[in-house]
This record gives C-alpha cells, structure tokens and sequence, in this order.
C-alpha cells in the first residue's frame, strides 16, 4: 500500500464517494484493516459499511 493510495482512499469514503469494500480495495488493505485505519484516526465507518465487516473484526 503507497501512502498516495491510502490517502486517497482515506479521502474518497470520508466523502462518501467509496464504500468501505471500494476504499479497502484501492488502498490494497483488507475491509477489516481499512475499518480499523479509518477509526483510529477518527473517522467513523458507516452503518452500511459496518454489516459487512466479519464479527471477527473489532466494532
């Protein structure tokens, strides 16, 4: 994952222009992962986005 991807993904779901699948999938991170960056920098994941993470990941 390249810091120029991630921010851009990062971007795109903040601005409601990805879903979390479509941001995971351009930064190179599983959902999961990219649920777990978005929230350590403070930005909630969505609802939507949250029923389709594995109840393994942390909600």
């Amino acid at each position: 994952m390249s810091s120029k991807s991630f921010t851009t993904a990062l971007t795109l779901y903040r601005s409601r222009t990805y879903t979390l699948e479509q941001a995971a999938g351009f930064s190179g991170l599983s959902t999961g992962e990219m649920a777990s960056a978005l929230r350590s920098r403070g930005i909630d994941v969505r609802e939507a986005d949250e029923q389709s993470l594995p109840e393994s990941v942390g909600r």
